[in-house]
C-alpha cells in the first residue's frame, strides 16, 4: 500500500487548500465566534463546498457521490484542520452518511445518500449521554406503539444541530444499559414534537447541543436497519468517524507546528533567534518525527476504510489514540514556545489548542482508545 498521494489526490489537496485559504480561515471562525452565531458554520461557504462535490466525496457514484473514498475525505479534513474551517463534514458525512450506508435499507440509502451528496439533507448523530464516551451506555428508551415508537431520553455533545435536518438517535429497544444488543437507530426530525435543544458553545468556538426527547413519536419507517440490531453498523461508523477526526487532528497539528517553527525563526532573545537554541531544536525535531509517523498512520487507516479491512477497529483506535497524544503534545509545545503571547486571544496559535482538545474527546479520547486497542489486541 502506497503511503503517498497520487496525482489526483494532490490536485484535490491543492484545490482544498486554495478554497479554504480564501473562504474558511481562522479569521472567519473568529468572526463567527465574536458574533455569537447559533449556526455552527457559514452556510454560504458550505454551499460552495457542495458545489465542489465535497458533500459526496466519500459516497459512491451510484448514490450521487464522487466515489473518491475516505482517503479523499481525509484529504479535505486535513486541510480543514490546518485552517480551522467549520463545516458539517464530520457530522453529516463521515458520521451521518456512513451510518445510513451501514444500517439503511436500499430505499433509505437511495434517497438519503443522494440528498446528502447534493447538500439538501444534513443528518447528525445523537449518541453520547454523559461526559464520557461509552457507546453502549444508552438509557434513551424506545417504546413500541401501534404505528412506530415513542422515544424518551437525553443526548449530549451533538454536533451541528442548528444546521441539520434530522437526528439519528440511538435508543434502546431491549436489553440493559451497557449491552450492545438491543440498540436501534431512529431518524428523528429536529422539529418533531417533544424535541428540545439547548445550545452548548465549546472552547473551540463551535456549537454543540444537548437534546432532550420527551415522548417523541416516530414511525416504523424511521427505523434505520433492524430493530435492536444497530450495534455492528454503529461500531463501524464510530471507527470511520474516529479516523476522520484523526485526519483533522493531523492537519491541525501540522499547521500549529509550522507556525511555531516560523516563530522560532523570527523571535529573538539575548540577541539571537530562539530557533538557534539547541533545547528548542530538539523539541521541534521530536515533534516533526511524530507528525511524520502520524501521517503514515492516518493514511493507512483511511485506506483500510476504503478496503473494508478486517483490521479497521484496531487501526481506528490506534490512529485516534496516537493523534490525540501527538496533537496534545504539539499544541502544548506551540503555546510554550510562543511564550506569554501564545496565551492571548489576539494571537492565533491558541485557537489550535482549543480545537484539538475538543476533537480529542469526541467519540473517545486517548485513554478510551488506548484501552480499546489493548482489548482488541488480546491484553
Amino acid at each position: 500500500m502506497a503511503l503517498v498521494l497520487n496525482e489526483e489526490q494532490v490536485m484535490l489537496r491543492d484545490a482544498a487548500l486554495g478554497f479554504l485559504s480564501e473562504n474558511a480561515t481562522l479569521s472567519h471562525l473568529r468572526k463567527m465566534r465574536d458574533s455569537d452565531s447559533a449556526s455552527p458554520y457559514d452556510m454560504n461557504v458550505w454551499k460552495k463546498m457542495v458545489e465542489m462535490g465535497w458533500a459526496g466525496i466519500a459516497i459512491d457514484e451510484g448514490h450521487g457521490g464522487l466515489g473518491y473514498g475516505f482517503k479523499g475525505l481525509g484529504i479535505l479534513l486535513e486541510q480543514t484542520g490546518r485552517h480551522l474551517s467549520a463545516s458539517p463534514l464530520h457530522s453529516a458525512i463521515s458520521v451521518g452518511a456512513t451510518l445510513i450506508d451501514k444500517l439503511g435499507n436500499d430505499i433509505q440509502k437511495a434517497k438519503m445518500l443522494r440528498e446528502i451528496s447534493s447538500g439538501s439533507f444534513l443528518p447528525t448523530l445523537g449518541l453520547q449521554e454523559s461526559e464520557v464516551h461509552n457507546p453502549t451506555s444508552i438509557s434513551t428508551k424506545a417504546e413500541k406503539t401501534s404505528t412506530g415508537f415513542r422515544l424518551s431520553g437525553n443526548k449530549v455533545m451533538v454536533m451541528d444541530v442548528h444546521a441539520c435536518d434530522n437526528f439519528i438517535i440511538i435508543a434502546r429497544t431491549s436489553g440493559a444499559s451497557e449491552d450492545s444488543a438491543g440498540l436501534t437507530a431512529f431518524l428523528v426530525s429536529v422539529k418533531a414534537a417533544g424535541v428540545s435543544v439547548a445550545r452548548t458553545p465549546m472552547v473551540d468556538s463551535r456549537n454543540y447541543s444537548r437534546i432532550k426527547l420527551s415522548n417523541v413519536e416516530v414511525e416504523d419507517s424511521d427505523v434505520l436497519g433492524e430493530v435492536g440490531g444497530a450495534w455492528d453498523g454503529l461500531s463501524e461508523t464510530l471507527d470511520v468517524a474516529n479516523i476522520c477526526l484523526a485526519a483533522e487532528l493531523l492537519g491541525l497539528s501540522e499547521e500549529a507546528f509550522q507556525r511555531t517553527v516560523k516563530y522560532l525563526q523570527e523571535r529573538k532573545q539575548f540577541g539571537s533567534f530562539i530557533g538557534s537554541f539547541q533545547g528548542l531544536q530538539h523539541r521541534a525535531a521530536e515533534i516533526f518525527a511524530e507528525l511524520e509517523l502520524c501521517r503514515s498512520l492516518v493514511m493507512q487507516a483511511l485506506q483500510a476504510i476504503d478496503d473494508n479491512s478486517h483490521e479497521l477497529p484496531l487501526l481506528a483506535s490506534a490512529t485516534k489514540a496516537k493523534l490525540c497524544e501527538v496533537a496534545q503534545r504539539t499544541t502544548n509545545e506551540a503555546i510554550q514556545m510562543h511564550g506569554g503571547i501564545g496565551m492571548t486571544d489576539d494571537y492565533e496559535i491558541g485557537f489550535f489548542i482549543k480545537r484539538a482538545r475538543v476533537l480529542q474527546h469526541i467519540f473517545g479520547d486517548y485513554n478510551y482508545h488506548l484501552d480499546r486497542y489493548a482489548l482488541l489486541s488480546g491484553f
